[in-house]
């Protein structure tokens, strides 16, 4: 039987992976069997850039805390080799930056399961996610098409004015 010194250890570890898995937007958890070192420096360098945290957890407290944050879908895929990549920010960055690390790295890692806000994705789902575009491009591609015809628009609205106005109203050539 382990010491209570030992014990009260491991409950402040679960206790903290509970915490970070509540406050987080996603998680994912990924077999990382066969990586290199320069290819996990990689992964970690391109995790970091996102603001995605990546820690290789214990599968038993890993699992005791995802029951503790209300997340015990995951007691079957906590096996094996495991590492946990979760943000509070980006919801889709872990998917996102795992699979097209897996794409360019065949068969190093894989995702296994996960959660985007609040809900449990199956592998699938987090692979689809990993073909989105980033948050921010997102938000600038909805941008750009909202853009384009606000410029139009605007053209239309200076021509009309020209015409209205007369040809003293128009800007002199240079």
């Amino acid at each position: 039987m382990p010491n209570a010194k030992v014990l009260e250890s491991k409950k402040a570890i679960v206790d903290a992976l509970a915490e970070k898995l509540q406050n987080s937007t996603s998680a994912v958890f990924v077999d990382y069997k066969g990586i290199t070192v320069a290819q996990d420096t990689e992964l970690r360098n391109k995790f970091r850039e996102a603001g995605v945290e990546y820690t290789v957890v214990k599968n038993t407290l890993t699992r005791f805390a995802a029951n503790k944050a209300g997340y015990n879908q995951f007691d079957e895929l906590l096996n094996g080799t495991t590492s946990m990549a979760a943000t509070s920010g980006d919801p889709i960055a872990p998917a996102r930056i795992v699979c097209e690390f897996a794409k360019k790295n065949k068969n190093v890692i894989k995702i296994k399961g996960g959660f985007v806000e609040g809900t449990v994705m199956s592998v699938e789902q987090l692979q689809g996610f990993g073909e989105l575009p980033s948050k921010d491009a997102l938000v600038a591609q909805v941008l750009g098409t909202f853009l384009a015809p606000i410029s139009s628009l605007a053209f239309v609205l200076d021509q009309i004015r020209i015409q209205k106005e007369g040809p003293a109203a128009e800007p002199a050539a240079e």
